[in-house]
């Protein structure tokens, strides 16, 4: 196995991205908005250089290896989602009964799945400045933010609410799915 006597990974960061280090916590921001997440470990390090972020470690093991990389998509997330933004949709789908859904503040009730008299409830546990949940056309729902984990766990929450317990999945498939990511 070849032995490797450092790894850097460098991130460019878009136009108009700024970038603050202090300690272990990274902090990107641009046009108001920011993400901040801590980085701790004792021999992986992120750096700011030339305008773009860097992750090193000097005579990575394994584990310090697959930690830059992580810590290096991490950042890579960061930038992209302040550039471009995340954006989930999901489709309400059914078979007989019509579902309905409507975002009241931090929770989206699903009306009538399976013909059930009490909705169901998923919490969306940011508030809309950090994501964004939206009902369109009555069958979609769109959740955008700029942090892809706030935005991805959102849209399991709203997903796993429809679970169904009891019954064949493969029959009832009723419920609302995550259709599109970008």
């Amino acid at each position: 196995m070849v032995k490797l006597d450092h790894i850097k990974h460098t991130i460019v960061l878009s136009e108009g991205v700024g970038c603050a280090i202090s300690d272990s916590m990274v902090t990107l921001s641009k046009d108001g908005k920011s993400i901040s997440r801590e980085f701790i470990h004792s021999r992986v390090s992120v750096l700011m250089t030339d305008g773009n972020v860097e992750v090193f470690c000097d005579l990575p093991r394994r584990k310090e290896r697959a930690l830059a990389g992580t810590w290096s998509a991490h950042l890579r997330n960061m930038n992209k989602g302040l550039t471009d933004g995340f954006e989930y949709r999901l489709k309400a789908v059914y078979s007989h009964f019509p579902m309905t859904l409507k975002v009241n503040g931090s929770i989206l009730t699903i009306n009538n799945l399976f013909g059930e008299r009490v909705p169901r409830k998923a919490e969306l546990p940011w508030t809309p400045a950090e994501v964004t949940v939206k009902v369109e056309n009555k069958t979609e729902v769109v959740v955008s933010g700029v942090d892809k984990e706030k935005v991805g766990q959102t849209s399991a929450n709203i997903e796993r609410a429809c679970r169904i317990r009891g019954r064949d999945r493969r029959v009832f498939q009723d419920g609302v799915y995550i259709v599109e990511k970008a």
